[in-house]
């Protein structure tokens, strides 16, 4: 089994040597003129979908009624998709009919310059009908012919040239950024699913990316529709000496540019993590406060995680993120029980590198940061997280009936435990005792 490209190279050369011009297409032959690597190599031809089902009947076809066809060697895979035309695309997604024609043709029914040339990987030589190689040099995203017209066929099309001016950093030429500003309100009609696979894709573009591509997906009027809560957070003041950086948009999207490397979940909670700031800001004795922001921005998280249709896990991280945001400020002066606790908790390093972003996009250090960070990996596994020395069953034992004071008798025990106060299970059982008779 080789790679990718071999695979595609060697479609290419039967494709051909049955008779049919094939090419590579889209997205990879972009990348290959930039210089990055490709994340899929696709393949374009002359020949029907039944005919390269012909050269390989094992191939996959999940979009034939489109002229896509899946070719397979093990785990790697390689679409190979017949040129065509569409014809008008009445669900605001998929063409309603196809139309099998030439490279030239196929060409003009793509989304972008960039992504609508093809490469003769034999030769290197580029085919290029729309201008795309002068795009890719002038730096810009411009919509293949009548920018409203592609952007209407489907509406995704708006957050995916935000997402590839992001990812690449590049402009967007004026047309297809006025087209975008006219038609920015049917984004609304994508499904969260599409959505949330582009918003990935633009939180985790290189860093400078991801606060570019924001701001101008606000320029345009596509935050607003996909993320109010975000685009909600113009104007709200937090004071010069706290946040000298601006409001809390601007820090939100500093945040979000500061951090490392992020996952979607940390890089979306960094975009949320003041969501809750507008509702909560109040002006007292001359500076703004914002008391249980937190827990309001959990509630607008949930919402917009529900909004994008993400998995219960990914929901979850997002808003135990958000939740738990401010949860590191004090931590040089928590007892070594709840910061033992929060070493142990599963995605603490994702809630330290947040509380970093949120330092920096403040005008702060990472000082703090390192300085816990040090001591978090000094500690052992076994003494951040370990054994409970008793559990409910010696309670029962001890002739307590079990109810809501367990927990917190346990809880108290393993307190203890974590501060080295008790060592030994005898030492838990009398402190246990201790607790059950104060309680």
């Amino acid at each position: 089994m080789g790679s990718q490209r071999q695979l595609a190279e060697s479609v290419i050369r039967n494709l051909r040597a049955a008779g049919h011009q094939a090419l590579l297409a889209g997205g990879c032959v972009r990348d290959l003129i930039l210089r990055r690597p490709p994340k899929d190599y696709d393949v374009a031809t002359s020949a029907p979908p039944e005919q390269v089902l012909a050269l390989y009947p094992k191939a996959l076809t999940v979009g034939q009624a489109f002229g896509v066809v899946v070719v397979t060697d093990g785990a790697v895979q390689v679409e190979v998709a017949t040129f065509r035309s569409d014809s008008a695309y009445g669900d605001g997604r998929h063409p309603d009919a196809v139309t099998f024609t030439d490279a030239r043709h196929d060409a003009l029914r793509r989304d972008f310059t960039i992504n609508a040339m093809f490469l003769d990987p034999d030769t290197g030589e580029v085919v290029d009908h729309t201008g795309g190689r002068n795009d890719i040099q002038a730096r810009i995203i411009r919509a293949v012919g009548d920018p409203r017209v592609r952007l209407a066929e489907d509406h995704l099309r708006m957050l995916r040239a935000v997402r590839f001016a992001a990812e690449l950093g590049f402009d967007i030429e004026p047309a297809t950024a006025d087209a975008i500003r006219a038609l920015a309100d049917r984004l609304a009609t994508v499904s969260g699913e599409r959505v949330a696979a582009e918003l990935e894709r633009l939180l985790t573009a290189p860093p400078a990316g991801r606060r570019r591509g924001l701001q101008r997906a606000d320029e345009l009027g596509l935050l607003a529709v996909v993320l109010p809560e975000v685009h909600a957070l113009h104007g709200t003041e937090q004071g010069p000496t706290v946040h000298p950086e601006g409001d809390v948009f601007v820090h939100t999207l500093l945040c979000v540019e500061h951090l490392r490397e992020p996952t979607f979940e940390l890089a979306l909670a960094a975009l949320l993590h003041d969501v809750g700031k507008p509702a909560t800001a109040m002006l007292r004795d001359g500076g703004w406060t914002f008391y249980g922001h937190a827990k309001l921005g959990e509630a607008a998280a949930e919402t917009v995680c529900r909004r994008l249709r993400l998995s219960t896990l990914q929901r979850r991280r997002v808003l135990g993120l958000v939740r738990q945001h401010m949860n590191l400020i004090n931590w040089h002066e928590m007892r070594e029980s709840r910061l033992k606790r929060l070493f142990a908790q599963d995605g603490f390093e994702e809630l330290a590198e947040l509380w970093r972003a949120d330092c920096l996009a403040s005008g702060g250090t990472a000082q703090e940061y390192e300085a816990m960070m040090v001591r978090y990996r000094a500690m052992e596994r076994h003494q951040v997280r370990p054994p409970p020395l008793i559990s409910g069953h010696d309670l029962v034992d001890m002739g307590l009936e079990p109810g809501p004071r367990f927990r917190k008798i346990l809880e108290a025990v393993y307190d203890a435990q974590l501060e080295g106060r008790v060592a030994t299970k005898d030492d838990a059982l009398a402190l246990a005792r201790q607790a059950a008779d104060d309680s």
